[in-house]
């Protein structure tokens, strides 16, 4: 394999903003779409089941969307640094529009079939595996390198607005009915697709393959176990939102313990997000530069706590501060991984450690959301959010013994960061 010079991107950030506004659209869309998702499966499931056998329900959709990402996350990695990350994107959003359409279609029949929606969510899981890698591949070819930590804090507050706006535009017009949250995302993925078409710089990665895919991927999954630092971050991401994801069992809260209905489900689904965008633009003015080891795991520690306080709150405004406040905790650590990796990791491997970091990510969200639908089911909700955000705190001290590089990771600037 060898590798090209890459060449200055003339239209860097124009070529930013488009990507920043095509991030910012489809997140907007995924999270209204969340919403529209759980609520529905909720209500239709509390027809006929209990409390604990819906909140299991709710559960499965998080897993039928990690299987696809599940299998084919090495696949989608080994493409992301073969084929143009752009249009990649591109036809993994079309995916979702047509995806997120027959959503809506099935929101309008009078006996909605779960299993439909559960099949949908699964084909959405698959174009994620594929977007995932791709689009986190795509930005480090957009900036020049000494504005890459910035420009990643920059990304992230694009990700965490939409999902500020998102549940509660969701939760708003689910109010009305789950069609008008699908067909509302189904447009903003279109608007996404618009931006990432209007990017200008080549996304092809700057190398000549000599190697089978099959090798690629070993490469990749070699990288990323030997390289502590990287495995170790990814890795705390995991188990702690795995144990601490008491953002799936919110429907639950709303409807049957805070009693709020689906505008305070969308609100209750937006705190997370304002406690990271909050945080997000202020490591976008603020970078992080010193101690980013101890600031990652002490984002996960706060993280943890913030869910034990939301699992046993009965007040609407100490749920959501506690959310809140476990929104930023887990930017924190957000900002701190992606910096990392993607600093360390050079280009020719962007997609495939980006692709095994995506897995680590969407085990955390869409497993966690199983997990935590599973141990509702067979201990209540309450329980099971409890035991999770000590589970994360747990998990903190644990990885703070098994990883001392990562706990020793100091500078978050790309010399240092190489280096260690």
């Amino acid at each position: 394999m060898t590798t090209a010079a890459a060449k200055p991107n003339p239209f860097a950030y124009r070529d930013f903003s488009y990507f920043w506004a095509a991030r910012f659209l489809m997140t907007l869309g995924v999270s209204a779409q969340s919403v529209a998702l759980g609520w529905q499966v909720y209500a239709v499931a509390r027809l006929t089941r209990t409390i604990e056998a819906s909140a299991f329900l709710v559960g499965m959709i998080g897993l039928a969307q990690f299987l696809p990402l599940f299998a084919l996350t090495f696949i989608a990695g080994a493409v992301a640094d073969h084929a143009d990350r752009k249009k990649i994107v591109a036809v993994s959003l079309a995916v979702e529009v047509v995806a997120t359409l027959a959503l809506a279609a099935l929101a309008l029949t009078p006996t909605t079939p779960l299993l439909a929606i559960f099949a949908l969510a699964a084909v959405m899981g698959a174009a994620r595996a594929f977007q995932s890698p791709a689009m986190g591949s795509m930005a480090p070819m957009l900036v020049p390198g000494k504005v890459l930590p910035r420009a990643i804090a920059t990304s992230s507050l694009a990700w965490q607005s939409g999902s500020v706006v998102g549940p509660w535009l969701g939760g708003a017009l689910c109010a009305l009915s789950p069609a008008y949250a699908y067909a509302v995302s189904g447009l903003l993925f279109v608007a996404s697709l618009t931006s990432v078409f209007a990017i200008r710089a080549d996304t092809q990665p700057k190398q000549t393959l000599h190697t089978s895919r099959l090798a690629l991927v070993r490469e990749g999954v070699v990288y990323v176990w030997t390289n502590k630092i990287v495995l170790g971050a990814i890795s705390l991401d995991l188990f702690a939102v795995l144990l601490g994801g008491a953002t799936a069992l919110l429907p639950v809260y709303a409807r049957d313990v805070l009693k709020v209905g689906e505008t305070g489900f969308g609100l209750l689904r937006s705190a997370p997000a304002i406690g990271a965008g909050l945080m997000a633009l202020y490591l976008a003015r603020h970078p992080i530069r010193r101690h980013a080891g101890l600031w990652m795991f002490a984002g996960v520690a706060v993280y943890g706590l913030g869910t034990v306080v939301f699992s046993v709150s009965t007040v609407m405004w100490l749920s959501m501060f506690s959310l809140v406040l476990l929104g930023a905790a887990d930017m924190i650590s957000v900002f701190v991984r992606q910096t990392l990796v993607q600093i360390v990791t050079p280009d020719p491997m962007r997609g495939r450690v980006s692709a095994v970091s995506g897995l680590f990510i969407g085990a955390s969200n869409e497993l966690g959301e199983f997990e935590s639908g599973v141990a509702a089911g067979l201990f209540g909700p309450v329980v099971a959010a409890l035991a999770g955000g000590v589970g994360a705190l747990i998990v903190t001290g644990l990885w703070a013994r098994l990883f001392p590089a990562l706990r020793q990771a100091d500078s978050l600037t790309g010399e240092d960061a190489r280096a260690a």
